[in-house]
This record gives C-alpha cells, structure tokens and sequence, in this order.
C-alpha cells in the first residue's frame, strides 16, 4: 500500500478545518474592529458609498419613491375629487335614515327629569334662565330684523339654485302667549306650572304632515292618568304651521328657527315623579316605535314639590 505524507494525511483526515478556522476569527473579533466595519459600512471614503450605495445610487432610489409616492398622492386625490363631485354642500345624498322626525324639549339641562320645589327659587331658577336664553333668538325684534313673514297653512317652496340664500318665516315669541316669558319671566315655574317647550329636529326638505299640519298630545305615560289634569298648547292647539318647511340646510337657511310648541303643564300632581309622553301626531309620523324614546315623541318626568 502507498502511504501518505504526515501532513496530507492530517489534511486528508480533517478537511473542514480551514473552512472552520475563518469562523473562529470572525468569532474573535474586538469590539473595535466591530466598530471599524460599522463605520467603513456607514460611509467609504475610498470607494465614497454611503449604507453600501453611492450618491447616484441613492439619488436614483429616492427618485423613485419620490415618483411612486407622488403618483400614489395623484391618484388618491383624484379618486377623492371625483367622489366630491357627486355630492352637495347644501342638500345630503341620502337622506332615507332621517325621516320622519325626532324631538326635543326645552328646557334640557341634566337629563329628562324636570324636579323642583315652588318653595325653593334656587331649584327652578336653572330651568328658567336655560328658557330665557333659547328663546333670545325668538325675539319679536330679532325676528322682525332678520325673516319675513309668511302665509299660515301652506309650505313655504323656495326656487332657485341650491345656493342661493334662502329666506325665512318669523317665528316670534309673543306667539308662545303665556309660555313667551314676556308677561311670567319665570315661564310657570313659580306657580308650579311649568311651561315645556318641544321642536322638531330639522331634516333638509322634510314636509311634515303631508300637507296638513302636526299637532301635539301629552298624557301620563305609566301610571295614573288623573296626575296630569290639564295642558294647555301654544300657539293655537299645539300644531307646527307647514308655511316653516321645508327647511334647506344651514348653509342657505342661514336665519331659520326652528318652529316651537309649548306645552303650559296647568295642572300637574303634586310631590309625585309624573312621567309624560309627549308625540307629534300627523300623516306619515311615527310615534310608537319602542326601541327610539325620541321619534316623533318624547318621554320626561316632572317632579314638582311645594
């Protein structure tokens, strides 16, 4: 047999030893030498790269995404452009969600239970300046300044372009009588009976009552009915005059205010929690929908102590 050189042998037995022994100096490596490559990879003054790429690598690259991005941008703005055109300012796309109408009252200061004491002015003094300072609006002076006044019983129909600004009918305060604040600065609540108002939600183009007017009941909603006696409704019998729709939006409508019923509680049960339901009554008005307290009526309680 022919025998092998000492060393070629060892070469021969071990053959991944010089693949091995790079490792181990790799391994070996100080944290300066570490550091020395970081800082030749971060910038190469001989070869003048900078993170592996020279500057006109680095220009290229960035013009690119320059140019990506700004075409993405162009295309995002254009779509959302594109989508703006098909709407209006001034009248919703949709508005199948919003019909019919939702109320409110006033006053509305920390939920819907109106408490107080006929005794006590600290507990309804609240309640009346909440009152005093809605009805600013309705001033007979500030009505007269800015809307004009309008023909009962017939919708008021504006033509026109949608934004042309359009003009509104008066609603003064005088017309709520007894509730007006003007002859009772306390609105009743001094006496113990209180003065509520009620609005409807304004809805862009809504005609309530399908050409007839909406009127207002209340009554006891749970329990007995005889703790309201009496309610006495203003202006008239209680009814929104259709001459104060349609309504055209806010950017138009600039000077609208919302028509008001007040509800004159005359005769309401002492030292009792009075829970009352108050709806809008009318063609196409929903009113006893169980799972919303706020379409086309409302639900408060009056607690009024001596």
């Amino acid at each position: 047999m022919l025998s092998l050189p000492v060393g070629h042998e060892e070469k021969v037995q071990d053959p991944d030893r010089e693949k091995d022994e790079p490792k181990a100096n790799m391994g070996s490596k100080s944290w300066a030498e570490l550091a020395g490559e970081m800082k030749i990879f971060l910038w190469n003054p001989e070869e003048r790269t900078c993170l592996g790429r020279t500057a006109k690598s680095w220009g290229l690259i960035l013009l690119f995404y320059f140019i990506f991005y700004t075409c993405l941008a162009g295309m995002f703005a254009f779509c959302l452009y594109a989508m703006l055109l098909t709407l209006s300012p001034y009248t919703p796309r949709f508005r199948d969600r919003v019909s019919p109408p939702g109320v409110m009252i006033r006053p509305y200061l920390n939920g819907f239970t109106i408490a107080f004491n006929v005794s006590q002015p600290s507990t309804w003094q609240p309640y009346v300046d909440s009152m005093h300072h809605f009805l600013a609006a309705y001033d007979d002076k500030v009505q007269e300044e800015k809307n004009i006044e309008c023909v009962p019983g017939q919708y008021f129909i504006q033509g026109g372009y949608d934004s042309v600004e359009k003009k509104a009918c008066q609603f003064k305060r005088s017309l709520l009588q007894n509730c007006s604040g003007i002859e009772d600065p306390t609105f009743g609540f001094s006496k113990g009976q209180p003065c509520i108002l009620l609005k409807m939600n304004r809805i862009i183009g809504y005609r309530p009552g399908a050409g007839a007017p909406v009127s207002v009941d209340c009554k006891v909603q749970k329990g007995n009915e005889s703790h309201l006696r009496s309610v006495d409704f203003y202006p008239g019998n209680g009814t929104f005059d259709l001459m104060y729709y349609p309504y055209y939006g806010k950017f138009t409508h600039v000077n609208y205010t919302s028509p008001l019923v007040a509800m004159h509680f005359t005769d309401v049960q002492r030292n009792h929690l009075v829970p009352i339901q108050c709806r809008l009554n009318g063609k196409g008005i929903i009113n006893d929908l169980n799972s919303d307290r706020f379409l086309g009526r409302i639900i408060f309680t009056l607690s009024i102590g001596k």
